[in-house]
C-alpha cells in the first residue's frame, strides 16, 4: 500500500471540497481549483474528520502508481486555495534587470533584445525591485512551470554566476583558466 496514498488529506476550515463523479472541486479564500482524477481510484469526503480519503479499486501496477500521485495533487490543491504558492527569482549580472509591463514580464539579461514572457492567467507576478521576480498563485504546477521558464531564459553560468536563479539557490562556481 502506498504510504503517501493512504494518508488522509486534511481539509482546513474555510476550504470547501466537493466530489462529483470523478471531478474534485476545492474552493478557498484564494480561489477555486477543479481536477478530474482517473477511474482507477476513488476519492471520498469524510465529513466527520474533515478530510479526503483516496482509495484504489484494484491492485494493478498503474493504479498503485497513481494512488500516491492523486493524493499529493489533491493536497496541493487544498494548500493552494488556502495558503497559495510562491517562487522567488533573483537576477544577477551587471545591467541585468526585470520589469512588469501590463501582463508581460520584460527581462534584460545580456542578449541583444529584451525577452518578453507573457504572464499566464491565474498567476500574480511582481517585481519588487529590478533584480527580483516574485511568482504567486494557487496552482502549484503553474507557479513552478512559469518560474522554471523564466529561469531558463538565462540560467546561472558557472564562471561568474550571472543569470536568473531561484532565491537561495547555490551555483557551483568553476575556477576558470587562470587558476592552477
Amino acid at each position: 500500500m502506498s504510504r503517501i496514498g493512504k494518508k488522509p488529506v486534511a481539509v482546513p476550515s474555510g476550504v470547501k471540497v466537493s466530489v462529483a463523479d470523478r471531478e474534485i472541486s476545492v474552493e478557498g479564500k484564494l480561489g477555486k481549483l477543479v481536477w478530474s482524477h482517473r477511474e482507477e481510484l476513488e476519492v471520498a469526503v469524510d465529513e466527520d474528520a474533515k478530510s479526503l480519503v483516496v482509495t484504489r479499486k484494484n491492485e494493478g501496477r498503474e493504479s498503485r502508481a497513481l494512488h500516491g500521485l492523486t493524493r499529493a495533487l489533491i493536497q496541493n490543491m487544498v494548500v493552494g486555495v488556502s495558503e497559495g504558492y510562491e517562487k522567488r527569482l533573483e537576477i544577477h549580472g551587471v545591467g541585468y534587470l526585470g520589469a512588469i509591463d501590463g501582463d508581460v514580464l520584460q527581462l534584460r539579461v545580456g542578449f541583444a533584445n529584451e525577452i518578453h514572457k507573457k504572464i499566464p492567467a491565474g498567476l500574480d507576478v511582481t517585481c519588487p525591485d529590478q533584480t527580483h521576480v516574485v511568482v504567486k498563485g494557487i496552482d502549484k504546477q503553474k507557479v513552478g512551470q512559469f518560474a522554471a521558464e523564466v529561469r531558463s531564459v538565462r540560467k546561472p553560468e558557472p564562471y561568474k554566476g550571472k543569470g536568473i536563479r531561484y532565491e537561495g539557490e547555490q551555483v557551483r562556481r568553476k575556477a576558470g583558466k587562470t587558476a592552477k
